[in-house]
């Protein structure tokens, strides 16, 4: 009995590790991406390493209190107060990061710039979610269609 225990915990750690894997790639693109566009805009061609790291650090944190703290409100059913409040929340936390670490040299028209492109991103995002949580239903409904007319009918004898 303390096996199945053992290895239940150790596949929810498993999940949320990879759902973690997750946001903080999917972030940490939408942030890079951002702070890419801000450089070339000046004509800047190098990027800092240093600051990288703290984007990454930064998102997989994040990615953390999503899971652990939010709910996974990014991939919910719908998108009410608690998800926009979630968002909102998780925005202002990653520009006063931007702002505190200096990813775009602390001047406040594109730190707001940057809040507003992640706030656009967690839009993005849950519309992606629910497409595909549709797409995931329309297959696995197929399958199961598929499954009843093979001749079982899901119960068993």
């Amino acid at each position: 009995m303390y096996k199945p225990k053992r290895r239940e915990r150790f596949r929810k750690y498993l999940d949320t590790e990879v759902q973690v894997e997750y946001k903080a790639c999917l972030y940490f693109f939408c942030i890079l991406f951002f702070y890419c566009c801000y450089l070339l805009v000046q004509k800047v061609y190098a990027a800092s390493i240093l600051y990288m790291a703290e984007m990454i650090v930064s998102a997989y944190i994040m990615g953390y209190v999503q899971i652990c703290l939010l709910g996974n409100f990014d991939e919910a059913e719908c998108f009410g107060v608690k998800e926009i409040l979630s968002a909102i929340g998780c925005t202002a936390v990653y520009a006063l990061l931007s702002y505190v670490f200096g990813w775009f040299d602390k001047r406040v028209g594109v730190t707001l710039g940057f809040a507003a492109f992640l706030l656009l991103g967690y839009g993005c995002l849950f519309l992606v979610n629910k497409i595909k949580r549709g797409a995931d239903t329309k297959r696995l409904n197929e399958m199961l269609s598929a499954y009843q007319k093979g001749g079982g009918d899901g119960k068993s004898d």
